[in-house]
């Protein structure tokens, strides 16, 4: 957990260069930010025109060690001749500190957007997370943490049940709404499955598309089910989504066997990060970047919306989960 009231104001265009200096890096030209809340993440030009992004991790979030975990993930993944962006080693190492922050540099990769309509394209995200997943299976991350209620239940709905962003006279009903789908998860969830290290966040912005998928920002990596790496690259209606879902399983099963029993996991893992999310943006109030991107959470329609999606999901975790379509 982070420090309350922390926020990246001292991290300024000087603070970053010296930083990067001390790793024998020049900036020349850049430092634009890039789309990151949690970190802080810049593209720049060094003297020599190389383009790099650094990222400054959020203090107390993450652990030296559980960040090395994921830099190993990475570094592993691309021996394996697997596309994903990993930190560069510079005087051998991947993750660097300066001034009570650690940083890491990375190459600069660009791409197209993955398109989640695309059958092909799917494809060969699904074969790729075979890959990636049966390479992951050899072992678990020792220090970076297994998913579960504790972690996208419990505290998220202490930190709710807190926060200040609800009106007094929404928080009641918006928290029976939450406990209704806290208890909905609980009743369906289970442990059932192998833990396998994953991506963790894996949705259509972390593939970029360069002749084949690029998998970028493993910052969420953590043990977990398979199905953690699927569900949300699904969109559509619940037949788009058992469509979509056959083609990314098809082409897994390639490379890695998938427990089908997992699939039950996919609306409880749904409603974890709903909840987990709204916590999240609370807990990170103080940082000034969180009121100027989400302006919106302090209106009490976005509250009562919430409420109602809650209800709405409650309800779908009394449905039939997916099921794969038969193959005869």
């Amino acid at each position: 957990m982070m420090s309350t009231g922390f926020n990246f104001q001292a991290l300024m265009p000087d603070l970053i260069m010296d930083a990067l200096q001390q790793t024998g890096i020049v900036v020349d030209s850049g430092l634009t930010a890039l789309n990151s809340y949690e970190n802080r993440v810049y593209q720049f030009l060094d003297e020599d025109k190389q383009r790099y992004v650094v990222k400054f991790y959020r203090p107390e979030r993450w652990s030296a060690e559980q960040i090395l975990e994921e830099h190993q993930l990475a570094h592993e993944l691309a021996a394996a001749e697997i596309p994903v962006v990993a930190p560069l080693v510079i005087h051998n190492a991947t993750l660097h500190h300066y001034l009570g922050y650690y940083f890491s540099l990375f190459p600069s990769v660009g791409g197209r957007a993955f398109e989640q309509d695309n059958d092909e394209q799917l494809e060969w995200v699904g074969r790729f997370l075979g890959r990636i997943h049966r390479h992951n299976g050899s072992r678990c991350f020792s220090v970076r943490p297994t998913m579960g209620l504790e972690e996208y239940l419990t505290q998220p709905r202490r930190e709710l049940e807190n926060s200040t962003l609800i009106a007094v006279r929404q928080k009641a009903i918006f928290l029976q709404a939450c406990d209704q789908l806290i208890a909905q998860v609980h009743a369906v969830w289970n442990t059932d499955w192998r833990p396998l290290r994953l991506h963790g966040y894996l949705h259509a912005g972390n593939i970029l598309w360069r002749d084949g998928p690029t998998f970028v920002d493993l910052d969420d990596a953590r043990n977990g089910p398979a199905i953690q790496d699927f569900w949300m690259l699904l969109n559509g209606d619940r037949r788009d989504r058992l469509y979509q879902l056959s083609l990314l399983l098809d082409a897994y099963a390639e490379f890695m066997d998938f427990d089908s029993r997992e699939l039950v996991l996919i609306e409880p893992l749904r409603a974890m990060r709903m909840i987990h999310y709204l916590a999240w943006v609370s807990r990170r109030w103080d940082d000034p970047a969180f009121p100027r991107s989400f302006p919106w959470m302090v209106e009490g329609e976005f509250w009562s919306q919430q409420t109602a999606l809650f209800i709405e999901q409650a309800a779908l975790l009394q449905q039939p989960p997916l099921q794969l379509m038969p193959v005869y």
